[in-house]
C-alpha cells in the first residue's frame, strides 16, 4: 500500500475467495424454481405451466447477495487515508538509539561507522524526536528526545570508548533507560535501537525488551563486528541479537546490512500509530462507507414484482 492510503484489516480479503466459489455454486446448480422443482411431482408441475401458474425463478437474488457480501468484506478490510493532522501526533512516536561503548566495540576499529550509521537512523526517523543512549557497564542517556539533529550529531560524535566509565556490557540497562525515558515522554509508540556487538546478552535484557514491546514499542538490533578482533577478545553474538529483536517485534540487521532497521524507523507516524493500536488517530478508515452501501443490493432483494 501507499504512504497514504492502507488496509487496516487487509485478512477480512480472504472472504472474497470464498464468496466467488459460492457464486459459482449457485450459478451451476440452483434451478431457476429453487427446490419446488424438487419437491412437486413432474405431471403436476407440467399441468401448472400450462395453465401459466408457474413463473420461472429469477436468479438476480444471488448475484445481489454476492454483491453484498462483496461491498461488506472489503468494507472490513479498513480501507483508510491518513488524516492530515497526523503530523500533530509525532510527539507520540519517539525513537532511542543505544550505543555500545563498551571496549569490544569502542576499541575495534568500526566505532566510526557506528556513530555513522546512528546517524543515518536518526535521521531515517524523520519528523520524531530521537534520543540517544551510551551505554557500557552502565546506561546514560546521552541526549533526550529531540528533533534538534545537529546538535543530535554533534553529541553523537563526540562519543568514544572514553564516554562510559563503567567497564563491560549490560545491554539490559540501556534497555531499562529507553522503557524509562519512553514512559516519562508519554510516548505511546517508539523504536529503540540497539548498536552492539551483543555482549553481556542475558535473560534481564530479554526481560526488557519483552516488557518495552507490551508497552507498544518495538526492539531492533544492528550487529556492530570487526574482523580485525584479537582471537582472546568476545565473539560477536548476532544469533543473540536476532533472538532479542524477535522478542521486542522488531527488526535485526548488521553494519553491513542495516536495510531492515533502516526500513522499520523510516516508517510514517501514521503506520507505526495503526501498528501500535491508535489507527483511529491516523487513519480515516472508510470502511463504513462500504459497509454502507451493502445496503444498497440487500434492499433490492425486497423489491415487489408488479
Amino acid at each position: 500500500m501507499t504512504e497514504a492510503f492502507t488496509l487496516l484489516r487487509p485478512w477480512w480479503l480472504l472472504a472474497l475467495p470464498v464468496l466467488g466459489l459460492l457464486a459459482w455454486r449457485a450459478a451451476h446448480r440452483a434451478a431457476p424454481l429453487g427446490d419446488w422443482a424438487r419437491v412437486v411431482e413432474p405431471h403436476l408441475m407440467a399441468a401448472l405451466q400450462a395453465r401459466g401458474a408457474v413463473r420461472p425463478g429469477r436468479r438476480g437474488g444471488q448475484r445481489l447477495l454476492v454483491l453484498a457480501g462483496a461491498l461488506l468484506a472489503l468494507g472490513l478490510a479498513g480501507p483508510a487515508l491518513e488524516r492530515r493532522d497526523t503530523a500533530g501526533f509525532r510527539n507520540l512516536d519517539a525513537a532511542i538509539v543505544a550505543l555500545d561503548l563498551s571496549r569490544s566495540v569502542a576499541e575495534g576499529g568500526r566505532l566510526g561507522e557506528a556513530r555513522v550509521l546512528a546517524q543515518g537512523l536518526a535521521e531515517a526517523a524523520g519528523t520524531k524526536a530521537v534520543a540517544l543512549i551510551a551505554y557500557g557497564g552502565d546506561a546514560y542517556l546521552a541526549a533526550p528526545p529531540t528533533t534538534d539533529q545537529d546538535t543530535l550529531g554533534t553529541i553523537l560524535f563526540a562519543l568514544d570508548g572514553t564516554t562510559v566509565p563503567d567497564r563491560g556490557s549490560h545491554p539490559a540497562r540501556a534497555l531499562a533507560l529507553a522503557r524509562r525515558t519512553l514512559a516519562e515522554s508519554a510516548v505511546v509508540t517508539g523504536d529503540v535501537v540497539l548498536l552492539t556487538d551483543g555482549g553481556g546478552l542475558d535473560e534481564a535484557a530479554s526481560r526488557e525488551a519483552a516488557a518495552l514491546a507490551a508497552e507498544g514499542h518495538r526492539v531492533h538490533t544492528v550487529l556492530v563486528t570487526d574482523p580485525a578482533l584479537p582471537p582472546d577478545a568476545p565473539r560477536p553474538d548476532g544469533a543473540g541479537l536476532a533472538r532479542l529483536a524477535a522478542l521486542g517485534n522488531g527488526a535485526a540487521g548488521s553494519l553491513d546490512a542495516p536495510g531492515p532497521v533502516v526500513a522499520a524507523m523510516s516508517e510514517s507516524v501514521a503506520r507505526h500509530l495503526a501498528e501500535g493500536g491508535y489507527a483511529v488517530l491516523a487513519w480515516q478508515d472508510l470502511g463504513r462507507f462500504l459497509a454502507g452501501l451493502a445496503l444498497v443490493p440487500v434492499l433490492l432483494l425486497f423489491r415487489r414484482s408488479a
